[in-house]
């Protein structure tokens, strides 16, 4: 999964030493984010009094700069050299998010991102996309453990559309499976990835249903519970992907929340998180 997100990230095939280089740089800031956090309030004295983990938190930025900023560069360097070369078609080029950060305008200050910007978004893309894909597809292989009628049906919708001596599922397949992909929603459904999104505030007293939020009160909200409304969902704590099947056997549920919102487990509307895709579409292909 995380060579996934690398290759994403910088467009090319980095070598299995580098992904684990950069793999343990990664883990070790977000082990260590709890005890990192405190060093944001009065820096100027956490400095003194926190020096040993200000130190920690240096040598692991550090850390990150060394692993991380060559290939950014790398990549800057790749994208002049095609706009050197306008005429020379690269075959093997893939548009990378890096590249997209290279390119982006910042309106207030009309500048171009610097490099330590981009390694910031660079980080945010790399573990936002892994735990959240990794934790659902965990959840969704042990309910296919636990029921095994359900593994049943999905090992009998993957032969019919792959073929019976195949044994790899391609990501154009999953089109052509409603079940699978009701097993990916029901999974998210049932054991959403994160159990609470970024909180809220308001700027004045605000009416939200029968309740009062006061101006300045942070609201949160609770995704797990609201796919476990009894109110909306028929034995919300069962695990039954033919819940998400209509009666032509296809998936016709909406998980941006853009029509309805019946469950979150990535935001909703405008909020609705980018892994979204990608933890459907990895999560249907590795379980498949």
């Amino acid at each position: 999964m995380f060579c996934l997100l690398v290759f994403m990230c910088f467009g090319d095939r980095v070598e299995d030493k580098k992904i684990k280089e950069i793999e343990q740089v990664e883990r070790r800031m977000v082990v260590n984010h709890s005890r990192f956090n405190i060093l944001n309030f009065w820096p100027s004295l956490s400095k003194i009094v926190l020096r040993k983990r200000w130190a920690q938190f240096l040598q692991l930025r550090k850390d990150q700069e060394e692993v991380i900023l060559p290939l950014i560069r790398a990549r800057r360097e790749v994208k002049e050299q095609r706009l050197r070369n306008l005429n020379v078609e690269g075959n093997e080029y893939v548009l990378s998010y890096v590249d997209t950060l290279l390119d982006l305008q910042l309106p207030d200050e009309k500048r171009k991102l610097n490099e330590l910007e981009i390694l910031n978004l660079c980080n945010e893309f790399l573990n936002g996309g892994t735990d959240t894909t990794t934790t659902a597809l965990q959840w969704i292989m042990t309910n296919l453990v636990k029921y095994p009628q359900i593994q049943e049906k999905l090992l009998l919708e993957i032969k019919e559309v792959v073929g019976e001596g195949e044994e790899v599922v391609k990501e154009d397949d999953l089109g052509k499976m409603p079940y699978l992909k009701a097993i990916v929603l029901e999974g998210l459904r049932r054991h959403p990835p994160a159990r609470l999104v970024l909180p809220h505030a308001v700027t004045k007293d605000t009416v939200v249903g029968e309740f009062v939020v006061p101006k300045n009160g942070t609201v949160n909200f609770m995704v797990a519970d609201m796919g476990w409304d009894s109110k909306v969902w028929d034995d919300p704590m069962a695990f039954k992907p033919e819940r998400f099947l209509n009666s032509e056997r296809e998936v016709s549920f909406d998980i941006t929340g853009s029509r309805e919102i019946k469950m979150m487990p990535f935001g909703a509307g405008k909020e609705n998180l980018p892994w979204s895709w990608l933890s459907n579409s990895s999560s249907g292909v590795l379980c498949g």
